[in-house]
């Protein structure tokens, strides 16, 4: 993966990116970057390439054929079990046959196949364009060459953001490029990369070398630890977004953002309407609101939020860690539906809001151990140590003094980049005079070009290791 990440920046995106600017209308720029697209992910896994057009085709031909009377819904149930039928065989099959092996004793060998990259991004891409279909009553005359560029679009296919087929395809017949546009979406791509190699690689040393302390770890290095991993988390995500945001631009597309300052939450509702949005809304609108919503009473919508949540722990992965990780925000969020917490009457006072914050973090970061731990035992390891772990150990005064002053350098800079200084600092050049706006811009891209440099020497240094979510 370092290899491929190394070989994209350096020789596959800067001539794609030039032949599309000048390549002449939008069919052609268009089967381009879906050429691009099936190329980057072949290079990456090409084994996964079969099941991403099988998808894509499932997708396509369900909708081609939705406008027939009575077919609607038949295709709908088939399409969706297929394309849940991959995701299940390639992802979960060995965890269930582990589950049943565990519970009746059995001795079931699991199937050796690798997970296709992003698969859990492109089947909700896939079932969506789907359901949405269904829903306007299908038929539509679209090209399955639209269908699959929207499937395996590059700078989405490993990590989303989610986008929808609506808001994607009309950029397909008529998007607007420019080279202000591109130098904007440069600057933003070498910003979420910066995230990535400067901030995310150092801060996730801290987080491995706490969590792989075990029965060692005490109160210091697992507050540390849980710590640097929302940190982690967080700055390795949101800047693989930004990336994709900002490749997207270049090539003339607008996407949503995925990212709302997230540790700025107020309740663990409120987290998710900020955090990872594109999956937060994809749940929303094709189970939670299917399911009934808040349209049933309270009660039920508690009912729904928890079975959401249930479902959102598994699509994240096939293990107890991310059942237990969502069942906990579950949870929380079905209290919060309940109004056993009440975070809404906590925040009518100054102490409140500070409540409600810290209840937030603290709920977010617990849930982020179980969803760090390679097992049960290993999270519940880490927690016991964050609240009893008392007795200072020498492996943990080791591990302490072995964070470098980089690592503590990152850390700082990456709790920073959890706040919205970013947003308050184009409020503040957007009020200055027009030659004023024009340094500061200047000094951005002067300061984007600095931050690449460093990049390439990080890069060079400890190489380029996989995103976060890309196992996903």
């Amino acid at each position: 993966m370092a290899l491929h990440a190394a070989i994209f920046l350096f020789f596959f995106f800067p001539p794609v990116f030039l032949l599309h600017t000048v390549l002449p209308g939008r069919r052609g720029k268009n089967g381009l970057l879906l050429a691009a697209s099936l190329i980057f992910y072949a290079f990456g896994q090409w084994q996964g390439i079969p099941i991403l057009l099988l998808s894509a085709a499932v997708s396509y031909g369900a909708g081609a054929l939705m406008g027939r009377a009575g077919t609607g819904k038949p295709l709908l149930v088939l399409a969706l079990a297929l394309q849940l039928g991959l995701l299940g065989c390639f992802k979960y099959l060995n965890f269930l046959v582990s589950i049943l092996n565990g519970a009746l004793a059995l001795e079931l060998s699991g199937a050796v196949l690798p997970l296709p990259v992003g698969i859990s991004f492109f089947t909700f891409k896939a079932m969506a364009y789907t359901i949405d279909a269904y829903r306007s009553g299908g038929g539509e005359k679209r090209r399955f060459s639209d269908v699959l560029l929207y499937i395996s679009f590059f700078p989405q296919i490993t990590s989303g953001p989610i986008t929808r087929f609506d808001q994607f395809a009309p950029q397909l017949a008529r998007r607007h490029t420019s080279a202000e546009q591109a130098a904007k979406g440069l600057r933003r791509f070498i910003v979420g990369m910066a995230k990535k190699l400067l901030i995310a690689g150092p801060v996730a040393a801290v987080a491995d070398s706490a969590f792989a302390l075990g029965g060692a770890l005490d109160v210091r290095m697992a507050w540390l630890g849980a710590i640097a991993y929302m940190v982690q988390l967080y700055i390795d995500f949101s800047g693989y977004s930004d990336m994709a945001i900002g490749m997207a631009a270049m090539f003339g597309f607008e996407t949503p953002e995925n990212f709302d300052y997230p540790y700025l939450a107020a309740s663990v509702t409120d987290f998710w309407r900020r955090w990872h949005i594109s999956l937060s809304s994809w749940f929303r609108d094709y189970l939670y609101i299917p399911l009934g919503g808040n349209r049933r009473g309270r009660a039920r919508a508690a009912l729904n939020k928890a079975a959401v949540f249930l479902l959102c722990g598994v699509w994240h992965g096939a293990g107890w860690t991310f059942l237990l990780w969502g069942a906990w925000h579950g949870l929380l969020s079905a209290l919060e539906s309940l109004g056993v917490i009440n975070c809404r009457r906590w925040q009518k006072t100054a102490p409140g809001r500070v409540v409600s914050h810290i209840y937030a973090l603290l709920a977010v970061c617990l849930g982020f151990v179980v969803f760090r731990a390679g097992s049960l035992t290993e999270a519940f390891a880490v927690l016991r140590a964050m609240f009893t772990g008392f007795a200072l150990t020498p492996a943990s005064t080791l591990a302490l003094e072995r964070v470098s002053p980089a690592a503590w350098c990152a850390l700082m800079a990456g709790t920073a980049a959890c706040l919205p200084a970013g947003p308050w600092l184009v409020r503040r050049t957007g009020e200055l005079p027009p030659q004023a706006r024009s340094r500061v811009t200047a000094a951005s891209y002067a300061g984007t070009a600095a931050l690449f440099l460093l990049c390439l020497l990080a890069a060079a240094g400890s190489g380029f290791k996989p995103f976060i979510y890309v196992q996903f």
